[in-house]
């Protein structure tokens, strides 16, 4: 079907780029794999994640503290070869895909050395019949060190979001350094600190990668970037878009917060019937910043945490569509029903950019009617515009920004709600009653996107069962 047919967005010649994301404890490995599988997905390409061999192995119960010396030995041992044959499954895989393949290693093999002396090491590996050439070098294309939170970002320093990590701030920093030391002779190093926000250390990254692989995306991951917003009236027919694009159906859900001022939801986003899964916590505000954790999770894990939704908000249900238009990624967010009437016909724009706000208008894609800027707009805020009624009966919930200040008095609230809510309004009389026909037509007509709904709803249905 046109609307969920990938089309390609990059070279033919097919690519294979293998990657280790290192560093410290804390590091943003777990939200910088989310984030680069999410991009080089919506350009088609097809991304495998290696798990962090030491924590699968550790999670069936070996701890650190308790191995002898001997064993301790004998478990770096085993952890190179579980290692490079979990890593070699991936990489036989990406051979036999038709896409481009971008693999994600969390650590690679030279961090098993990071946490022994050179002698050991050279004792594993002339065991193994190993060099560090043929499993440094040879093995990998790229190797990007994020650097712990522990140095330089301490306010940010947790061992909350991690089963697996203890350390201390000390020990973090020194963990940091050993494994920049691992991976010192490989041909492509790129060392990610702490000296801009979390947002823009995970641009950083992707940008790093996309110009190694050799693709070209603007200025979307510039340092100075920012995300803008725009309300769309109006986008080409299928058959008419001029560009070729990518669609994902998608279905978020909010979840309930232990912690105030914390939002958490999962996604699920579907292409040619196979789902991916993401687990998100959005944290209060902290030194002008506002800190995302994105983690994929299993099909199993979304379910079991479906039985967590906060029934005050609506499941979002959208097709997301992303393409490009002179050399810049865009991502057209359109809404679907069952949603509430505040989300009828809904379009969405996104993109990032470094120009400024009176700028950004002249480089949109002309294809697309825009009716507004709303960047920053809490309007058009998908946890708000989720919220199951309506927003002056539910003004506590709703959410002006993300901050873990105290919000201001309610009279001044019921104001702002009531604003927000005639921004919108104002906004929805641009969509005419025949666009909103079409995108009955299209939530007809798509056969996929209507099984994938259902069984949103279903799975909804079986938690209540429960």
């Amino acid at each position: 079907m046109k609307d969920l047919e990938v089309k390609d967005l990059i070279p033919p010649t097919k690519r294979i780029h293998k990657l280790v994301l290192t560093g410290g404890p804390c590091g943003g490995k777990t939200t910088g794999q989310t984030h680069l599988s999410n991009f080089f997905e919506s350009l088609g390409w097809k991304v495998f994640r290696v798990p962090e061999t030491a924590t699968v192995l550790m999670s069936g119960g070996i701890s650190f503290g308790e191995l002898s010396e001997e064993q301790f030995l004998d478990f770096q041992e085993h952890l190179v070869t579980t290692m490079m044959a979990l890593e070699d499954t991936y990489f036989s895989m990406a051979e036999k895909c038709v896409q481009n393949v971008l693999i994600i290693a969390d650590r690679g093999t030279m961090d098993a050395s990071a946490f022994i002396t050179k002698d050991a090491w050279d004792k594993i590996l002339t065991k193994l019949g190993l060099e560090d050439i043929e499993i440094s070098d040879n093995r990998y294309n790229h190797v990007v060190h994020l650097q712990s939170a522990a140095i330089g970002a301490e306010k940010f320093y947790t061992t909350e979001d991690h089963s697996a990590r203890f350390e201390g701030l000390e020990l973090a920093r020194e963990r940091d350094k050993r494994a920049m030391e691992a991976w010192r002779d490989h041909p492509y190093v790129d060392i990610i600190d702490n000296r801009s926000d979390f947002d823009s250390k995970i641009n950083r990254l992707i940008d790093l990668v996309v110009k190694r692989i050799g693709i070209d995306v603007g200025d979307r991951f510039s340092a100075n970037s920012r995300k803008v917003k725009f309300v769309v009236t109006e986008i080409p027919a299928d058959e008419d878009f001029p560009v070729k694009f990518t669609d994902f159906q998608v279905v978020h859900h909010y979840l309930h917060s232990a912690k105030k001022g914390f939002q958490t939801r999962l996604r699920k986003r579907v292409r040619n019937g196979r789902g991916t899964f993401t687990f998100t916590v959005r944290k209060p505000e902290l030194q002008g910043q506002i800190v995302e954790v994105k983690q994929p999770i299993s099909n199993r894990d979304y379910a079991n945490l479906l039985s967590h939704r906060d029934d005050d908000h609506l499941p979002i249900f959208k097709t997301r569509r992303t393409f490009l238009w002179e050399s810049q990624q865009y991502s057209l967010d359109i809404y679907r029903s069952p949603c509430h009437s505040r989300c009828r016909g809904l379009i969405l724009l996104e993109t990032f950019t470094t120009n400024k706000d009176e700028e950004v208008t002249n480089f949109l894609p002309p294809f697309i009617k825009i009716k507004k800027n709303v960047t920053g707009d809490p309007a058009f805020s998908m946890y708000n515009l989720s919220l199951s009624t309506e927003w002056t009966e539910s003004v506590n919930q709703f959410c002006h920004r993300l901050s873990s200040d105290d919000e201001s008095e309610e009279e001044q609230q019921v104001y702002d709600v009531k604003k927000a809510q005639e921004r919108l309004v104002d906004m929805s009389k641009s969509i005419t009653h025949n666009w909103e026909d079409r995108i009955d037509r299209i939530d007809r007509r798509s056969s996929l996107w209507e099984v994938e709904r259902q069984s949103s709803l279903s799975e909804s249905d079986s938690v209540d069962s429960i």
